[in-house]
């Protein structure tokens, strides 16, 4: 009897879409221990296990593009638009290659966040493709106008062949996608406790003085750090291995810190213990701090559609600050002196799109 096996595929692009589709496959690993995982992603490996607890295949293989950016904030169109023609010339030979691996293991499922083309290749392999996120790519591409809209009249053709979209909160309409079922927040849940988070790293400062910056995979290339100087009664901790090392600054990455975990602090095992997140527009790191209703201070980002839903639905639902650019490359970081402004709805989002999304895969393999 060979085991259920689910192929995972994954978005070539910066590691949000690593962190939320690999919080659902630990809760389907959990849920049915037997169901194999092969995910199939350019994300580096030690990201898929700082929350995959246990074995699964990786398969280095991209098949989109995302966005081509310097950092989290700079995106190189030109680089993008000639990506994403080379990957639909070779469309087909690119899906071949895919059908055979599926057939060979036996596959039963594809759960896509969410590259087009899995679509058609779980199509051509003859098994459902069920996707998950809160935008598509044709959304940020039609937006960017001239060539790119024929682009993304072809990603909504491969959505359209969608056999079922779980839909996650802070979304656009995703109207390519025939069926869709909506689900709440995603993201992981802290592995290490407060106390313990706090004594390894000497976390001495009151909730409201302890700020995490937080940008992403892809980081931000100029943060203004010599502005920290100012706020010397204050703790900051980073995840940025190229941050410089200042009395009041926290480095995660930093060598010291690793004997005393098994697994390194991930954003959301350090949310707890902060007052805020000073963050750019990104799904994953807005889902966790909105699960575990933690402030969030985002910078603005200019020309990538999502990021307007994504801080619109951050105003709603969060304790908030939104910056310029200006403000937060050029200004003194006053913002932080600043009461937080309330969200504007009283509702709260639902938590469960981790759970309620590895529940159906389970569900659909027994």
């Amino acid at each position: 009897m060979s085991r259920p096996t689910l192929y995972i595929a994954i978005t070539n692009h910066g590691f949000g879409h690593a962190v939320r589709v690999s919080s659902v496959a630990a809760k389907i690993q959990e849920f049915n221990p037997e169901i194999l995982l092969i995910i199939t992603t350019t994300a580096p490996r030690w990201l898929l296990e700082s929350y995959i607890g246990g074995d699964f295949i990786h398969r280095p293989r991209a098949f989109d593009v995302g966005v081509v950016q310097a950092d989290s904030l700079n995106m190189d169109k030109d680089a993008t638009l000639e990506k994403l023609r080379e990957i639909r010339k070779k469309q087909n030979s690119l899906i071949a290659s895919e059908v055979n691996f599926i057939k060979q293991n036996r596959v039963g499922l594809v759960l896509a966040d969410i590259p087009p083309l899995a679509t058609r290749m779980a199509a051509s392999a003859g098994v459902p493709c069920w996707m998950m996120s809160n935008f598509g790519w044709d959304f940020i591409y039609r937006d960017w106008g001239g060539e790119f809209a024929e682009m993304a009249d072809w990603i909504g053709e491969c959505f359209g062949m969608c056999d079922r979209l779980f839909r996650l909160p802070l979304h656009e309409p995703m109207a390519a996608f025939p069926k869709i079922q909506d689900v709440g927040l995603t993201g992981g849940n802290p592995r290490y406790s407060n106390e313990k988070i706090r004594e390894v790293f000497g976390i001495e400062t009151p909730l409201e003085k302890t700020v995490l910056l937080t940008f992403g995979g892809l980081g931000l290339e100029e943060i203004p750090y010599q502005n920290l100087q100012q706020f010397s009664d204050w703790q900051f901790i980073t995840f940025d291995a190229g941050a410089p090392d200042l009395p009041n600054l926290i480095n995660i990455k930093n060598q010291e810190f690793a004997q005393s975990f098994p697994i390194l602090p991930r954003p959301v095992d350090i949310m707890p213990v902060c007052g805020r997140l000073v963050s750019k527009p990104g799904y994953s790191t807005f889902a966790e701090a909105l699960r575990l209703e933690i402030p969030v201070v985002s910078i603005m980002r200019e020309g990538f559609a999502e990021a307007a839903v994504l801080l619109e639905g951050i105003q709603n639902y969060a304790e908030h600050q939104i910056l310029t650019a200006t403000e937060f490359f050029e200004g003194d970081w006053e913002f932080l002196r600043q009461p937080l402004h309330p969200s504007r709805l009283s509702d709260k989002l639902e938590k469960n799109g981790t759970e309620a999304i590895a529940q159906a895969v389970v569900d659909y393999f027994s």
